[in-house]
């Protein structure tokens, strides 16, 4: 008997414990999932970072901790953590961020808002340029990135694509390094940034590299808040640098009621929506994991504590 522990919270246990144990009786295990088992007695943990354990020294025996978000900045500096740390990466939730992507790289190159909200019965013909003429850059190129960027490859757009490890993508432009980050910035009429949250990449975006980008570029940004220095990107967007930015995640979430983002007329919010880890396309990866890591095989997805993703 395998017991799994589900620590990622009260809210998500009717949606999770069918799914889950579906997806372990069809990978052949035999487990005991549950929200409470002895700690000494567990074998896996199921976990989200904004739950109450933070502390896992009584987990003595456990074998892994394996996220279900993708994100692990929450978690990944715990100094208590000692076991394997997963991420989770899966096909629900890749195929969620290429949408939410992909529709709004349409969005801003189309002018599809103005079309909705800025004609005031006035005849317009604004033709938007092709997409083999809007240049995309995305800041990031892991599991979300690098699909993202290949799904906007076949939609026509140039695609530029920095990482901080250099990367090799078929008919992605990619680049690494600092001064990669500013050849890419410098193209960017729309830029995405898909980053994972670690020291480095904190306020990554900021004014100087907003300085980089072309006069009216477009910013998407759903990884991370705390990858913008909000401060720099309401001033780009005043001076009219940054023509518009669509933002689904923040620093502080929910948004407080009276952030100035709300009220912009430069930004779009959206509810930390961009992509969602969906039970049942997710509970197949975390079958697979709790298979390797109990015969001691590699575990997928493994977190590198030093890179911090």
């Amino acid at each position: 008997m395998i017991r799994v522990l589900f620590a990622a919270g009260d809210s998500r246990w009717d949606d999770w414990k069918s799914p889950l144990r579906t997806a372990f009786a069809e990978a052949g295990l035999d487990c005991d999932l549950a929200q409470h088992h002895e700690p000494s007695q567990v074998d896996i943990i199921v976990y989200a970072p904004n739950v109450p354990l933070q502390d896992f020294r009584p987990y003595t025996n456990a074998r892994a901790v394996l996220n279900i978000w993708a994100g692990v900045e929450g978690i990944v500096g715990n100094e208590t953590l000692t076991q394997p740390l997963a991420r989770m990466v899966d096909p629900g939730l890749t195929e969620g961020m290429v949408e939410y992507v992909c529709g709004h790289v349409l969005r801003h190159h189309l002018g599809i808002d103005t079309q909705i909200t800025g004609q005031d019965g006035v005849w317009k013909p604004q033709v938007p340029p092709l997409a083999r003429d809007r240049a995309v850059t995305i800041l990031g190129l892991g599991e979300l990135g690098g699909a993202c960027a290949t799904a906007l490859v076949q939609l026509g757009f140039p695609v530029t694509g920095w990482s901080r490890s250099q990367k090799d993508i078929a008919g992605i432009r990619c680049l690494s390094g600092d001064d990669g980050l500013t050849k890419a910035l410098k193209t960017a009429q729309i830029l995405v940034c898909l980053l994972p949250l670690t020291p480095d990449t904190t306020d990554i975006l900021g004014s100087a590299a907003f300085g980089h980008l072309p006069a009216g570029a477009v910013l998407i940004n759903p990884g991370r808040g705390g990858l913008i220095v909000e401060r720099d990107l309401m001033a780009a967007l005043e001076t009219g640098h940054i023509a518009h930015a669509t933002l689904d995640t923040f620093r502080t979430e929910p948004l407080p009621q009276d952030h100035p983002f709300w009220s912009h007329p430069g930004v779009t919010v959206t509810p930390h929506i961009a992509s969602e880890t969906r039970p049942a396309t997710a509970a197949p990866v975390i079958a697979e994991n709790v298979r390797r890591a109990m015969a001691d095989e590699p575990i997928l997805h493994l977190v590198d504590r030093e890179k911090g993703y």
